[in-house]
């Protein structure tokens, strides 16, 4: 006969009654919720409503703008990351911009006369100004409407002055990271010319090193990192260890972009080498690569299967890159197995993820390995963490250790696993049963070791065909 136990009901009692109480520990047998909360690091302004270091939860671009400063890349990163997915759980954490570092700066140089009226634009890391030109309007008039104009965008990355004959672009923030801020201007009146001089100067990315202590007890998922370097991702990817261990049980992924060149974003990708931070590489985007991260990673954000592939899935919000900077199939698969998710322009325009996988290539020991390539496996193994630890957590918050006990274990281990195969998020449970362990450990009496068992859902990412001729 199995003895029943009870919480609060003792043994000794002796006074006649009826008592009851209630057990809530079996009443969930479900698997767990698994929302998606992201978490954009990047540099604000000294305007900024909230502190720096300090995460708050952001719902809008117009919150955005008010805590961290119009035209911050905190601001434009958020920004992006909402366009890309409208329902994000978002938090941002603001960077000071107090540092020692200098801010990137660049020029445009109007000279001559316009001959014809017509209109001229300005691209700043892919947002345009426009401003009209009246015929036999001069530079130096043509030069102070525009700067007004620039003034006037109040989110820009940059600030705008007019000196002499030259008007000079400065990013609104320090550090290197706005060197890459991308600048371009036409025009179509007849008569100027339009000289721009790339931004330069920019030096020391402020240390994201105390945004992760700050977040580091806060449980997001998604991360995205603003400054694509080694400093910063090595940095992004001890945190992601740490959080992500036996003992934080945490788990989270990583995102830095890269618009530029794949042998730099293979040379970078192979520096971090982590299962948990993904590269979207995207090569002649005039967005910055932090705004391609935080747009990849609120795309990763919007799926609560972990196992679910990301093929083909559109990243809202990015530009359409000129046709000589598409990367052809071939360049596709050198990156894919050299760490770098490659980003495409598909129908109609659409800016895809062609496969996301993660940085990891290679074991310590230098050999190449697949057993964390899409960036889904290590998010569906924290999941099935997720879901043992929850089952376990309900089942026995306060429970002798016992072999009953232990068959219990067992089981609930044992169905959890069931319904993940249910949800066609791990599979072969029958067949991978005998591999399901919970067994005394050798040195400490009050504890049980178990083996779990998961042979995760891959994406179907191939089918191959072959077409037999008949005559």
């Amino acid at each position: 006969m199995t003895q029943i136990d009870f919480d609060t009901i003792k043994n000794s009692i002796r006074k006649p009654g009826v008592y009851t109480e209630f057990n809530t520990r079996t009443a969930v047998n479900t698997l767990p919720g698994n929302p998606q909360r992201m978490l954009v690091i990047a540099p604000m302004l000294v305007s900024g409503s909230v502190p720096s270091l300090k995460p708050v939860p952001v719902f809008s671009d117009v919150e955005a703008e008010k805590y961290f400063g119009a035209g911050s890349l905190a601001h434009i990163m958020t920004r992006a990351a909402i366009k890309a997915n409208a329902y994000l759980q978002l938090d941002v954490i603001g960077l000071p911009n107090d540092g020692a570092g200098q801010a990137a700066t660049g020029t445009l140089k109007i000279t001559g006369t316009a001959t014809k009226s017509g209109t001229l634009s300005v691209w700043v890391s892919g947002e345009r100004v426009d401003i009209s030109i009246d015929n036999a309007s001069t530079a130096a008039t043509v030069s102070s409407a525009l700067v007004t104009a620039l003034t006037q965008k109040t989110d820009l990355l940059v600030s705008a002055a007019l000196a002499t004959d030259t008007i000079t672009l400065t990013c609104k923030t320090k550090g290197a990271w706005g060197n890459d801020i991308q600048l371009r201007a036409v025009t179509t009146a007849t008569g100027l010319t339009l000289t721009v001089t790339a931004m330069t100067g920019g030096e020391l990315d402020p240390d994201i090193q105390p945004a992760l202590d700050a977040v580091f007890a806060a449980g997001h998922h998604v991360l995205a990192c603003p400054f694509s370097t080694e400093t910063a991702l090595n940095a992004l990817s001890d945190h992601l260890t740490s959080t992500g261990s036996a003992m934080e049980q945490r788990g989270a992924v990583g995102c830095a972009g890269w618009t530029g060149t794949s042998g730099t974003g293979i040379t970078l990708a192979s520096s971090v080498d982590d299962g948990r931070i993904s590269m979207p590489w995207y090569r002649g985007s005039e967005k910055l690569p932090a705004i391609l991260a935080s747009a990849y990673a609120a795309v990763l954000a919007a799926e609560e299967d972990p196992a679910q592939p990301f093929d083909n899935v559109e990243i809202v919000g990015m530009d359409v890159v000129a046709l000589e900077d598409r990367i052809s199939r071939n360049e596709q698969e050198m990156v894919l197995y050299n760490g770098l998710t490659p980003i495409q322009v598909g129908p109609g325009n659409a800016v895809q993820i062609v496969r996301a996988i993660s940085t990891y290539t290679v074991n310590p020991a230098g050999i190449a390995d697949p057993a964390l390539l899409d960036i889904t496996t290590i998010r569906t193994l924290d999941y099935v963490r997720t879901s043992c630890n929850t089952r376990l957590g309900l089942r026995f918050p306060n429970s002798k250790k016992t072999n009953r006990t232990r068959a219990r274990v067992w089981s609930e281990l044992y169905d959890v696993l069931l319904k993940l195969e249910d949800a066609e998020i791990i599979e072969n449970v029958e067949a991978n049963k005998g591999y399901l362990i919970v067994q005394e450990n050798g040195q400490d009496v009050s504890r049980y070791d178990c083996v779990i068992p998961s042979d995760v859902v891959n994406g179907l990412h191939v089918i191959a065909s072959r077409i037999d001729l008949y005559l």
